[in-house]
């Protein structure tokens, strides 16, 4: 089997991300493979006819790309992944997860799941949704929960 030589890591912005980034971390030690970290910012919808819905600041969208910015450098360094390229995109999660693998012409995408079963595996899954979606090939980290203490 051919080594693959662009990864595309999708990433959250949760605790739960140094999971999917170890993985990822150990194949690149393996491979000699460009590496993306992406995060995408789903867009915030408000609708001005409820009146329960609070004004956002003006940049709160400018905000959230900071802080997913932030996020990816912050964990790009921790994991001494220091030749990866960050990206921060925004729409819908699944769409831009494949467009920018599309785009970049990864040849393996990294997402992480939660192994969620049944119905719950079959809708909302962004794993699921983007390995149905993609001619590359999709590894899907299994998240472990927390364990509380």
């Amino acid at each position: 089997m051919d080594s693959y030589q662009t990864i595309l890591l999708a990433l959250d912005l949760s605790d739960e991300a140094d999971q999917v980034l170890e993985r990822a971390s150990e194949l690149i030690s393996q491979e000699t493979a460009r590496l993306t970290l992406l995060h995408v910012v789903e867009p915030v919808v408000t609708e001005n006819s409820y009146d329960l819905i609070t004004t956002l600041p003006a940049d709160f969208e400018e905000s959230l790309y900071k802080q997913a910015e932030t996020f990816l450098q912050r964990k790009r360094d921790d994991f001494h992944l220091s030749e990866a390229r960050v990206r921060v995109e925004a729409g819908s999660v699944k769409s831009e997860i494949l467009r920018v693998a599309e785009e970049m012409k990864a040849d393996l995408i990294l997402v992480g799941t939660h192994g969620r079963h049944g119905v719950g595996l079959l809708l909302g899954s962004t794993a699921n949704a983007v390995l149905h979606g993609t001619p590359c090939d999709v590894l899907a980290v299994r998240i472990l929960p927390a364990e509380s203490g």
